[in-house]
């Protein structure tokens, strides 16, 4: 019913005592005031202003108008500095979720990276799985999510329709086997992966065992898990004391190491695709630009790439 400069009129009629002054006031010619008053006139249905000669009085109806009208339009206000503030990255809040091996890698040097070139953005961080994680861009409930899939599988592994999210790959992080001093494979430059068909295993997160099962099984054996744990600290710990070998992706080795494991290459090769999903207006979002941007050039560092962050 109401429009903003309608509003604006009210205000400045109540507050200059004229059309004239009011039209002054604002920029306006005296005809456009006389025009929008009528028109609010219509849309109430009541009379909004009494003319006298060349001043005006608010009617009961006009004064009430007016009197919200102030507090409309000090809101307006208040949003249009906000909204400026975000587009220019004054501030801003982008909600991340990332798996646990890049939370203690590439995200720390990208949120720094933010907060020095943006000091008034706020990133909101909590570590999940890419299921959880990709769940919860769809729910809106996170705006960006770092996310991994194995050789050969998509970033939803079929646990999430991928449709209407922008999937970026940003690094290729090759899968290491992780093993004890003194094993006897521990001087290899490079272990078959049907060489460790008699070992114990450590396996990780939901994906990663999947992807675990699937290396054995290609190579003719079905892994026997004996342990399970998320933290790469104690897998490498479980594999220290010589309890079984793990799988391990080289990205969490710049952070996480071991006196007592050595990590090789294994054969036949594998890696995970790290990647940055978002939706298309979201990447829109200044904040999230930004915050994206800095992930994908953290990423680049990791892996010595200079590849371009795609369009």
């Amino acid at each position: 019913m109401f429009d903003v400069a309608g509003l604006r009129v009210m205000r400045a009629i109540a507050e200059e005592g004229s059309f004239t002054a009011a039209a002054n006031a604002l920029g306006y010619t005296q005809p456009a005031v006389s025009q929008m008053v009528r028109r609010l006139e219509q849309r109430t249905g009541t009379v909004l202003v009494e003319r006298k000669g060349r001043s005006v009085r608010l009617t009961e109806a006009g004064e009430v108008l007016a009197r919200h009208a102030a507090n409309v339009l000090v809101a307006l206000d208040n949003a249009e500095a906000e909204v400026a503030s975000i587009a220019g990255l004054q501030s801003g809040r982008v909600r991340l979720m990332a798996f646990p091996s890049s939370s203690a890698t590439l995200v720390p040097r990208a949120l720094a990276s933010v907060k020095s070139a943006h000091p008034g953005v706020t990133v909101q961080f909590s570590e999940a799985e890419p299921p959880e994680s990709l769940a919860a861009l769809r729910a809106g409930t996170c705006d960006l999510a770092v996310a991994f899939t194995y050789d050969g599988t998509d970033a939803g592994r079929g646990e999430d329709d991928l449709q209407g999210l922008e999937v970026i790959d940003v690094m290729d992080d090759p899968v290491l086997v992780a093993l004890p001093q003194h094993h006897p494979l521990a001087d290899e430059d490079v272990v078959r992966m049907s060489d460790l068909d008699a070992e114990s295993w450590i396996a990780g997160c939901p994906r990663c065992r999947g992807h675990l099962l699937a290396m054995g099984r290609g190579a003719g054996f079905e892994p026997q898990v004996s342990f399970e744990t998320e933290d790469y600290v104690a897998v490498l710990g479980l594999v220290a004391a010589g309890l079984g070998v793990a799988l391990v992706p080289q990205l969490i080795l710049t952070s996480v190491s071991h006196p007592a494991v050595v990590t090789r290459p294994v054969e036949p090769h594998s890696s995970r695709v790290v990647q940055m999903v978002t939706t298309a207006d979201l990447r829109r979002v200044p904040a999230v630009a930004a915050t994206l941007d800095a992930l994908c050039h953290s990423a680049r560092e990791l892996t010595g790439s200079g590849a371009a962050l795609p369009g």
